[in-house]
């Protein structure tokens, strides 16, 4: 039964072995369901042959966005002190440190053993009896005796390889490599938010200015108002009502005025958090010489934010490293094979450590394991990674989803903008004539003092509003920007 039963088992165990080496790790290509427009809008037809690519290209450049240069100084000192992009900056290195763990991962170990110890063995031992024996026969060398207790002095290289029969470990290097460049691209989102978000306090603080501004200007007119109105009453023209009614506006645009300017240090504490500086006043130009602080970015074709968006680009490599998981986790299911080697002096006496060829030890050894039974951290394991690949491909899908739908909504808002900036702009002629009329009518007792104060009310509503109006389309312009992936490249 013994001479059968063990070749029984190598035979087993060979087959298994043979039966598995013969197969092979496949896995299928993932294809993405999701079909991308040609255009942004469903009647739109895109010749994608006359795509301006260049202009396209422009956009991945910040400096060639924006026009105002202070703003570019500001969004310069941002860059290298912003807080959120040196964290950001920190999780790459992070990201950097796996990949240079496993960059050498497939490549056979070696390394220096020097060590020395010593043992006491039993008389009544076999090591005992051996060495007794060797101690005192008549034909072993003097050198060769054994002391008890026994020295072991070791000086010598070790190696260990595991060589990837089945691409575990070329995955494993993938997967790392594959989050590193994902890792990147979430430095780089960090970047065009962070643009996008000190152009646009930027750009508030320069509406707010004008916006006190306007208010001055609008509390002088009902200044003069509020003089002509006491004037006419000395000749009974007027009655104290109107000037009541226009002192209370008088001070309602001190106190607007006062509100705004609280609002202005609320926006100066927010950009200078952004430059990652204390508080501080805020350099920017006027708005009357910059209502455009930016280029209209050209959207291209749908597709091109593929190549543009960072968290496309991230969703992407994060797919690719999730593949490169599960291939790596089926691969565990395989026979690994291991060397190990060891060479070096050994010797029981220090002074005889060096002597060649007598002291040199070598050992080498190979082994291949395969798990058999009680494979559930395996499978489970295998079931992680196919979650999490899942997951990752309808994270990716949504990305681009999303990303399709910022692009089309703003170009809708940012031509209704357009339409109604042009609209208010001659809203606010025709109430500013308003004011002037009202006032020469009421100079010939032809209007009321009411049709005065409701004339001013609205010519300040009207010109708040198109400020608003224009604060939002550059707002909207500078989300295009950011949605189509640009101001990541410098």
């Amino acid at each position: 039964m013994r001479t059968y039963f063990v070749p029984a088992i190598i035979a087993i165990i060979a087959a298994s072995l043979l039966c598995l080496c013969s197969c092979s790790v496949k896995e299928k290509a993932l294809q993405t369901s999701i079909k991308i427009p040609v255009g942004y809008r469903a009647k739109e037809k895109v010749n994608i042959d006359h795509v301006n690519r260049e202009q396209v290209a422009e956009i991945e450049n910040w400096k060639t966005f924006f026009s105002d240069t202070i703003l570019i100084q500001l969004i310069d000192s941002g860059l290298v002190n912003n807080f959120d992009l040196q964290i950001a900056h920190q999780k790459v290195m992070q990201a950097r440190s796996g990949v240079q763990f496993t960059k050498g991962i497939r490549m056979p170990n070696l390394g220096l053993n020097l060590s020395a110890g010593q043992r006491k063995y039993g008389d009544y031992t076999i090591d005992g009896v051996g060495n007794y024996d060797t101690q005192f026969s008549p034909n072993v060398n003097e050198k060769q005796q054994l002391p008890n207790p026994i020295p072991d002095f070791y000086a010598g290289v070790y190696s260990t390889w595991e060589i990837d029969l089945w691409g575990r470990l070329k995955n494993k290097k993938r997967a790392a490599l594959a989050r590193f460049f994902a890792g990147e691209q979430g430095r780089n989102l960090v970047v065009t938010n962070l643009i996008a978000e000190i152009s646009s306090a930027y750009y508030r603080l320069m509406v707010l200015d004008q916006e006190l501004l306007i208010i001055r200007e609008n509390l002088q007119l009902q200044e003069n108002a509020l003089e002509i109105v006491v004037a006419q009453k000395e000749t009974g023209k007027s009655n104290a009502l109107a000037i009541e009614l226009i002192s209370s506006q008088v001070l309602n645009a001190k106190a607007l005025s006062l509100e705004v300017k609280q609002v202005i240090i609320l926006e100066e504490n927010k950009l200078n958090f952004l430059l990652g500086r204390y508080p501080m006043p805020v350099p920017r130009s006027s708005f009357i010489n910059n209502e455009e602080i930016s280029k209209m970015p050209d959207t291209g074709i749908p597709s091109d934010m593929l190549s543009n968006r960072p968290d496309i680009k991230a969703a992407e490599y994060e797919l690719k490293a999730q593949r490169a998981d599960v291939k790596s986790a089926k691969a565990a299911f395989y026979p690994s094979l291991t060397l190990n080697g060891n060479l070096g002096y050994q010797s029981f006496n220090a002074a005889f450590l060096f002597e060649t060829p007598a002291s040199i030890a070598y050992n080498v050894a190979g082994g291949l394991l395969m798990p058999l039974l009680n494979r559930r951290a395996l499978k489970a394991d295998l079931m992680l990674s196919k979650a999490s690949q899942r997951e990752a491909y309808l994270n990716y899908e949504k990305t681009i989803l999303k990303s399709f739908t910022e692009v089309f909504q703003l170009t809708q808002q940012l031509d209704n903008y357009k339409e109604m900036q042009g609209l208010k702009s001659e809203q606010v002629k025709v109430l500013e004539k308003s004011v002037s009329t009202s006032r020469d009518l009421f100079a010939y007792n032809r209007a009321s003092y009411l049709e005065i104060i409701t004339a001013q009310q609205n010519y300040l509503r009207s010109q708040i509003e198109l400020l608003d109006i224009h604060y939002r389309k550059t707002l909207t312009n500078i989300y295009l920007y950011k949605a189509l992936g640009g101001g990541w490249k410098r």
